[in-house]
């Protein structure tokens, strides 16, 4: 099969390599999916570059976690009546070796998710980390029909589903962009007030709209927000944070604590199996229901430009999602 690899860390032009690699097989309980688009994110290209002092895990990895295509062979204990499925993928190359940056991909079967054929295949290829990220956040501490939820970035690949998810659920969401120039490309379905950060007093903003406080936020940079999300917190409110800018965060401790606020940090690889397998039903169906939308930003379509794709996630990816289209 074609495919892409890197054997050592270190910048994409320098250490992802092109060429042929032995067709994966399915063991008991794994099926084979051949790709058609491959979704990258921001966690590929940093265990590609060895982010935080991390090594590589294996020999060879083939990077990227998300995907979608067509099931073509299944392993013992599988369903022969899979093959011929259209799925999308999800944790390829998590605690695995080998992910979606080829023509194929062997995972578990349960990571192997129906998409239905109204679904593109570019929506399956952006459902798996951010999805299921952003599932977890919103879903973590118990549904939130009729709750305040507060997304932060909801321009961004996790915070625009969350919001998404969060609305399709019946909450009423609050979101906050980065510039006054960004509030026209909030979606006013979903978002029922925007507020820009750059405006003089976003905490007031928020509190206009939520006179007791937020119950659910959703933190994509928690150093820099942390006092922000202290002052919009209703009593009892969960700050779930996927992100932060600063390594050693600082927190507002006590008026957090007086206010018995909740923080979660949460990591993607980690989250609980039937978490993932929950988020991927959710996913799914509101995908399925039309509740679901990913804005792609550019789609890179030979397997041989995949240092450029790596290269603009690493520059902070624009608008939108980066796909890299596989050869079939």
């Amino acid at each position: 099969m074609l495919a892409s690899w890197y054997d050592d860390q270190g910048p994409a032009a320098d250490v992802l390599h092109v060429g042929e690699l032995p067709d994966p097989v399915p063991v008991p309980g794994e099926v084979r999916v051949r790709v058609t688009v491959s979704g990258i994110n921001p966690g590929d290209t940093k265990k590609r570059r060895g982010w935080l002092g991390s090594s590589m895990p294996y020999p060879r990895v083939i990077p990227h976690s998300d995907a979608a295509g067509v099931i073509d062979a299944v392993g013992a204990q599988v369903d022969i009546h899979r093959v011929g499925q259209r799925v999308w993928v999800y944790g390829a190359q998590s605690y695995r070796p080998f992910g979606t940056a080829a023509q194929y991909t062997v995972v578990p079967d349960r990571q192997a998710v129906p998409l239905p054929d109204h679904l593109s295949d570019e929506l399956g290829a952006s459902l798996g980390i951010p999805g299921i990220t952003a599932h977890r956040t919103v879903f973590a501490d118990g549904p939130v029909d009729g709750r305040l939820v507060l997304v932060h970035g909801a321009l961004g690949g996790v915070g625009s589903l969350a919001a998404q998810l969060a609305h399709w659920a019946g909450a009423t969401v609050i979101a906050t962009v980065r510039r006054t120039a960004d509030l026209d490309r909030v979606d006013p379905a979903v978002v029922s007030h925007a507020i820009a950060l750059d405006t003089g007093d976003p905490a007031a903003a928020i509190r206009a709209y939520a006179p007791r406080g937020v119950d659910r936020i959703i933190e994509v940079a928690l150093s820099d927000n942390a006092d922000l999300d202290n002052a919009v917190a209703a009593n009892n409110a969960v700050i779930a944070a996927y992100a932060t800018r600063a390594d050693h965060t600082e927190i507002p401790f006590w008026p957090l604590l007086f206010n018995n606020v909740t923080l979660r940090l949460l990591g993607s690889d980690d989250f609980p199996a039937e978490a993932k397998r929950q988020a991927a039903r959710d996913l799914t169906s509101a995908a399925a229901v039309g509740a679901l939308t990913v804005v792609v930003g550019d789609r890179y379509p030979p397997l041989d430009d995949i240092a450029k794709a790596h290269d603009h996630v690493d520059a902070g990816g624009g608008h939108g999602r980066i796909l890299l289209s596989v050869p079939q």
